[in-house]
């Protein structure tokens, strides 16, 4: 593999990347869904999510003014958790689902779910010495604001790029060509935990992307049947010897 070009940027993913979840998603559903009275177990519900979540259009609404995108951004996620418990086969015991998600789905926007992984502070700071711009690219939605803020990672990033308000969904490139657009960079690199959205995503728009291995990724790793052409990394602090070695 080449030596890469230094950085005149870089953008990274969010969940899974730069924090993850403290309990699983059918952990949360199973336990919000007993107090309402049905009961399910959390790892059929874990099974339905991954399988309605890839099944889903993706979280960007073209076209859509700002006023309606809180409520597109709800429906969207609670069609995601509607098919999940219809997956699941207990759908209909629900007496109103929409009353039901309501509180799942303000769960999602502080910070109590999330789990800010260990090397991501260190490796910000490392970054922000080294005067590296940074930029959040996401397939959230606008709650990621606020979970940025309340995790103590906002300072870090001049801007937050989100698939609900560009209006497109990594692994569009169209996202990651309106942030870069939007700082002017020609050497951007893009750091995330998903193959397709952010390694091929990335790729297609013309940037250096490093993809992050977790040891306990939050979807299942894709079967690849291509040769790895891109640096991989099990921590974000690694980022800092791929650096070193542009200098």
């Amino acid at each position: 593999m080449h030596p890469l070009d230094p950085p005149q940027l870089i953008t990274l993913d969010a969940v899974g990347t730069l924090f993850g979840l403290r309990e699983s998603v059918g952990t949360v559903y199973g336990r919000f869904a007993a107090e309402v009275g049905v009961d399910v177990e959390p790892t059929v519900l874990d099974t339905s999510f991954f399988q309605a979540f890839r099944a889903a259009p993706p979280c960007a609404f073209p076209g859509l003014a700002a006023p309606q995108r809180a409520e597109a951004e709800l429906q969207w996620w609670q069609a995601v958790a509607a098919d999940t418990f219809r997956r699941a086969g207990v759908l209909e015991q629900f007496a109103d689902f929409r009353a039901f998600f309501a509180p799942v789905f303000a769960y999602y926007a502080t910070a109590e779910p999330w789990c800010l992984y260990g090397d991501v502070l260190p490796a910000l700071k490392d970054w922000q010495a080294q005067d590296i711009p940074l930029m959040v690219v996401s397939n959230f939605d606008s709650r990621l604001y606020g979970v940025l803020e309340a995790l103590g990672l906002a300072p870090f990033f001049q801007a937050v790029w989100i698939s609900s308000e560009v209006g497109a969904a990594k692994p569009d490139r169209l996202i990651f060509e309106r942030a870069v657009a939007s700082y002017g960079a020609s050497q951007v690199w893009h750091i995330g935990d998903s193959w397709e959205e952010d390694v091929r995503g990335a790729q297609g728009a013309g940037l250096q992307a490093i993809w992050l291995r977790r040891d306990r990724p939050l979807l299942p790793e894709p079967a690849l049947n291509e040769p790895l052409t891109v640096p991989q990394i099990a921590e974000l602090t690694e980022v800092q010897v791929i650096l070193r070695g542009t200098a």
